[in-house]
């Protein structure tokens, strides 16, 4: 069983955006801002990538699943962001554990969808860093 975290969000799924539309709308407890720490965040083709880097954070929101929502929620989360399972070789996207930073500073352990480590490698070596780490104030 997957433990029912929340979701720490940063591009296309933050409010505003067209898959939290598609995706979000109406099937949230809650959302808030939030930071996630130790990630850097790259433009890609209509949307970003965090990828893990001691000492940057990025921003977005934490967003907390509405009671009944959370499987299928996340199984759609899951085909959104091409994600198939630990250590798979076709992911997109890695869906890993980390902590985020509520604006208090508390933390709180949530799912963030983090780059998977050969599109990481890429991204790190010719990719285009999102300075501030913020999606919506990409240029």
């Amino acid at each position: 069983m997957t433990a029912e975290l929340p979701f720490f969000v940063y591009g296309t799924l933050r409010p505003g955006e067209v898959n939290h539309a598609l995706f979000l709308r109406g099937r949230t407890a809650a959302e808030e801002p939030a930071r996630l720490p130790d990630a850097l965040l790259y433009d890609g083709p209509g949307y970003p990538y965090a990828v893990q880097h001691p000492g940057s954070e990025i921003v977005g929101e934490l967003v907390t699943p509405a009671p009944g929502a959370y499987e299928r929620l996340l199984a759609e989360l899951d085909r959104l962001e091409e994600y198939h399972g630990p250590d798979r070789p076709l992911n997109v996207y890695d869906r890993v554990r980390r902590n985020a930073v509520r604006p208090d500073g508390t933390r709180t352990p949530a799912w963030v969808y983090l780059a998977a480590p050969l599109l990481a490698h890429r991204l790190r070596e010719s990719g285009t860093e999102i300075a501030g780490g913020d999606w919506f104030r990409r240029s």
